[in-house]
């Protein structure tokens, strides 16, 4: 009987003994919280989260602010890993991008994106061209069109809107030959067209107009409104032949001429240059850079 009490106090004690090495081996709780926030300063994915650890009996509490969703998970695992756990109260917050929202509130917004404008060519621009043909009261028919060059390039707001060499077409309004003994001969032109960069646009000018009365007397005029409407660099001729004399009226001229004698007529010959003025404004794209 005495052997049998002994074996179970034997017994007991071993079992209390076990016990106590038991609870001596389970980490304390602030070995636990001490080891999750090396863990967690440590790691390259939370080592910029705030934080705060605390335990009791083994249960871990996280509270503190988080940078992504990421690093709330990475925290949260490195304290369900850790030896002697019990339990994991995740309070942490992930922490709004403060610094990138007042960055782009401050932030002006990206200026609007101006469309290039359209060239406006105005009303009363002088085109000064050089014809490719003769054109003559005699010979010239009314509705003839005829081909020119631009001899000056026109510039607006000092880029090149219409470039020197630049096609232009023309047309004959009235070519009316003069009567040996009486009548008047009549020349009266005007531009149609311009070609500028292989696009071609429609255009309204005032009419050139020269006309010769009586015997032999002429006056060339550069109509459009009054009398300083274009500019004439041609000839009269005699006798079929051309006797050429020429002179550029300027923008404040509306008459050149004199008196002559015989059978007289209107001659331009080819290569002279007449100007021209726009009676209606000419739109043209606007230029690429």
């Amino acid at each position: 009987m005495r052997i049998h009490k002994l074996s179970i106090s034997l017994v007991l004690l071993t079992m209390l003994l076990g016990f106590s090495i038991a609870c001596s081996k389970k980490p304390s709780d602030d070995t636990i919280v001490k080891d999750i926030q090396d863990k967690v300063a440590a790691d390259p994915d939370t080592k910029d989260s705030q934080v705060n650890v605390a335990a009791t009996q083994g249960k871990v509490k996280l509270t503190g602010t988080v940078k992504t969703p990421a690093a709330q998970q990475k925290v949260e695992q490195i304290a369900k890993d850790e030896p002697g756990e019990t339990g994991v109260d995740d309070e942490t917050a992930v922490q709004p991008d403060a610094a990138a929202a007042p960055a782009q509130a401050m932030a002006p917004p990206p200026p609007p994106v101006e469309k290039p404008k359209p060239i406006v060519v105005p009303t009363g621009t002088t085109l000064t061209v050089t014809v490719g043909q003769a054109l003559s009261s005699k010979t010239s028919q009314s509705g003839q069109t005829f081909i020119a060059t631009l001899a000056q390039p026109v510039s607006i707001g000092g880029r090149t809107a219409i470039p020197a060499g630049s096609t232009i077409s023309g047309t004959v309004v009235t070519a009316k030959s003069k009567g040996k003994i009486k009548g008047q001969g009549e020349l009266t032109l005007t531009l149609t067209s311009v070609t500028v960069k292989g696009q071609n646009y429609n255009i309204q000018t005032a009419a050139w107009d020269s006309t010769v009365k009586g015997k032999g007397k002429r006056t060339a005029v550069a109509t459009g409104g009054g009398a300083a409407g274009g500019a004439l660099i041609g000839g009269i001729a005699g006798g079929g032949k051309g006797a050429g004399i020429g002179a550029l009226v300027g923008a404040g001229a509306g008459l050149l001429g004199g008196s002559l004698t015989g059978n007289q007529q209107i001659e331009i010959p080819a290569e002279s240059a007449l100007s021209f003025r726009l009676s209606a404004p000419l739109t043209l794209p606007p230029p690429r850079e």
